[in-house]
């Protein structure tokens, strides 16, 4: 016997999920593909990520005729420890808005919704690193052409022994008052806007996560990816629905007593730098005018 019009099927559930599903691991994708991340690491919840900084302790040089040479130091120190750990998020959607808007819309509308919050964690996490102070590699422009030539010239000494890509990282008002009518194609993606190949970098990320006056530059392999996977047990136990990678997992179901229906969502990721002092703090510091 056929269901009635307008009912709510198992499929509608599984296909909420499914689209969800596929919208997120399609914008992580994107977005690795921009900055170049090609390392995706599975780990267990609880597991430790270690970030390193360099320093060097340099001898002397100029050694006399016969004299022992001293020693020159090179030093890989722990700079930050991270553990790995589930991010979680619910929200409902009234009987009413189902009633007012249809169900797919309803669920649909808000669960993109909470994807862009989930999106801005997930950023959150990566410009809290890149925007740091502690241990990353520092220098001063005073303009933003001027600050440019010095992320790449300080870059080229951080990676020199290393074929790298770039990426930049800029507030949109420094970006857009440097650039003023010239017409550029930028393109966007995990809400930023980004463009590929522009003043010597091979990416440029526009984000007013960046404060304004600084800019900050590294090398594509030092950004990683680590991930706990919710796929097998865990998804079984909590009927989510994820792809292979198990990078998100999401569930729906309805709740009777306050009728309204539900979309919990789990996700454990870390967007994070190998090596601090492998990221360029650049300050755009006009001169004072006399």
């Amino acid at each position: 016997m056929a269901a009635p019009e307008n009912t709510t099927l198992q499929a509608n559930l599984i296909a909420q999920s499914i689209d969800f599903t596929n919208q997120f691991n399609g914008s992580i994708k994107k977005l690795r593909e921009i900055l170049g991340i090609t390392r995706l690491t599975p780990m267990s919840v609880g597991n430790q990520i270690k970030i390193y900084k360099s320093t060097v302790t340099k001898a002397d040089g100029t050694v006399g005729e016969g004299e022992v040479i001293p020693l020159s130091k090179v030093e890989k120190k722990l700079a930050e420890t991270l553990t790995l750990e589930y991010k979680k998020y619910r929200k409902t959607v009234t009987a009413e808005a189902i009633q007012a808007s249809g169900f797919t819309a309803a669920v649909s509308d808000t669960d993109n919704k909470l994807l862009k919050e989930i999106q801005k964690d997930i950023k959150s996490d990566l410009f809290g690193f890149v925007t740091g102070t502690a241990g990353v590699t520092t220098a001063t422009g005073t303009s933003f052409q001027s600050a440019v030539g010095k992320t790449l010239g300080q870059l080229a000494v951080k990676w020199e022994d290393d074929d790298i890509q770039s990426v930049l990282f800029v507030n949109p008002l420094d970006f857009y008052d440097y650039l003023g009518g010239q017409q550029l194609t930028i393109q966007t993606v995990f809400g930023m806007q980004y463009l590929q190949g522009f003043m010597g970098f091979d990416t440029v990320i526009i984000s007013a996560m960046i404060p304004q006056g600084k800019m900050f530059a590294t090398a594509v392999n030092n950004l990683n990816l680590a991930y706990a996977n919710v796929n097998g047990n865990l998804s079984t136990a909590f009927n989510f629905t994820a792809d292979e990678t198990g990078l998100v997992g999401i569930t729906h179901n309805p709740v009777n007593d306050s009728l309204v229906y539900q979309s919990v969502i789990m996700d454990g990721m870390k967007l994070f730098p190998e090596r601090l002092d492998g990221i360029i703090a650049t300050t755009i510091q006009p001169t004072a005018s006399k």
